[in-house]
């Protein structure tokens, strides 16, 4: 008997048939002798249309006024569950974020947790009632409601997980674990038993999109063991744990693809100091994320410089840097969104050369260009063509012995 902590997505909860059902899995965890706290997404496409009704209202709605808009999907799908659990005669109470004293910064939208008060939800537990909180929110320092940004649900669960020292965090979701790639474009991927941290968050900023990835880091930094797993079956799904929990030693353990991607190139920049730094601190600024950066040195004194942004970052951007050319003396801004991230990843890259040339060549033998690329200890990332992606992603899962036995 232990302490769980129960995560269901907008897919899980999408009407009450499905709430319904959470609460019997939930109510059969509990007569199971454990103690349960559920975190809850809104229902699935609710955040999308509180988000077209306030821009119906307002072009830029005010992000705090947002928040409190938005905080209401997982509201309602709490005090649901709450009313279900207890039609079914269990001690349920459901809690909002502030309730549930999770403190974050003052970032609307995207805020970051910076505490959670334990003995409130501790209390509650000891009384073996069942706790369910809405995920996605919390509050800050103001008690202004706040936000915890896109899937921020995962991190509610896995920070309260944390706090609790909860002996696991299952998430449950519309597919039944972590595959080594995306199913719906490789038929031949397979369900990965076990993955580690480093592994999940690297495929989880590839792409990957079963868990957000700050939820990730928060496993890792507290050592929580998360378990993903299919709302719909009673199947084993996948554990992400710490690396020497025993699992598989594969070299690499999956193929990754980001189509969200844009390419933006300055051509002929003054190769010299502090020009880097002059391109990309007002991109910083406007808190647009830069992923890959490469610089090509030219004759002369110029160089090129190429970095990839999300595709819905990309206009302003590069309205951002032609500002930057004009004032660097940079030639020309060229831009470029119909490109695509391939990945490989694995701890067992760590102790495994040629890695690289098996991605290369695997890549070249179906004519597909590599434009840019990027290493680590444990993945490859290359900048492919969109239109090549799926084809991509498929031969190097072959290539690396990744596709499933007939």
């Amino acid at each position: 008997m232990g302490l769980i902590v129960q995560k269901f997505g907008g897919t899980s909860v999408a009407d009450l048939e499905r709430i319904r059902y959470v609460a019997k899995r939930v109510g059969k965890t509990y007569d199971q002798g454990n103690d349960v706290i559920v975190i809850l997404s809104a229902m699935a496409g609710v955040t999308d249309r509180l988000i077209d009704m306030a821009a119906q209202i307002a072009e830029s709605p005010e992000k705090r006024e947002l928040d409190v808009l938005l905080a209401t999907g997982e509201q309602t799908t709490a005090a649901l569950l709450a009313i279900t659990l207890k039609d079914m005669n269990y001690p349920a109470i459901s809690m909002l974020g502030h309730q549930a004293k999770l403190v974050t910064d003052c970032t609307f939208g995207n805020a970051r947790i910076l505490e959670i008060g334990a003995g409130t939800i501790i209390d509650l537990i000891e009384k073996r009632n069942i706790v369910v909180v809405a995920g996605f929110q919390g509050c800050d320092i103001n008690g202004n409601i706040t936000t915890l940004g896109r899937g921020g649900s995962d991190t509610s669960a896995v920070a309260i997980a944390s706090a609790l020292k909860a002996d696991i965090c299952e998430i449950y979701t519309d597919v039944d674990g972590i595959y080594t790639a995306d199913p719906n474009i490789c038929k031949k991927a397979r369900k990965i038993n076990t993955i580690s941290y480093d592994e999940m968050l690297n495929m989880a900023s590839l792409g990957a999109k079963v868990l957000q990835i700050r939820s990730v880091g928060f496993a890792k930094k507290y050592n929580v063991p998360i378990h993903v797993r299919s709302s719909f079956s009673e199947e084993e799904g996948t554990m992400v744990v710490s690396e020497d929990s025993g699992m598989e030693q594969l070299v690499v353990s999956a193929v990754t693809h980001d189509k969200n991607q844009a390419r933006i190139t300055l051509r002929k920049v003054h190769d010299q100091p502090g020009v880097a730094a002059k391109i990309f601190s007002p991109i910083a600024e406007t808190g647009i994320v830069v992923d890959m950066i490469i610089q090509n040195t030219r004759a002369e004194g110029q160089t090129d410089l190429t970095f990839t942004v999300p595709k819905e970052d990309f206009s302003a951007a590069m309205e951002i840097e032609r500002k930057v050319a004009g004032k660097i003396g940079a030639e020309d801004v060229l831009g470029d969104k119909n490109i695509a991230k391939v990945s490989v990843v694995g701890v067992g890259m760590k102790n495994h050369s040629g890695v690289a040339s098996i991605m290369f060549n695997t890549l070249a033998r179906e004519n597909i260009n590599i434009m840019m690329i990027s290493t680590s200890e444990i993945r490859i990332s290359c900048v492919i063509e969109e239109k090549y992606t799926e084809l991509a992603v498929r031969v190097l899962h072959t290539a690396f012995g990744l596709d499933k036995e007939d």
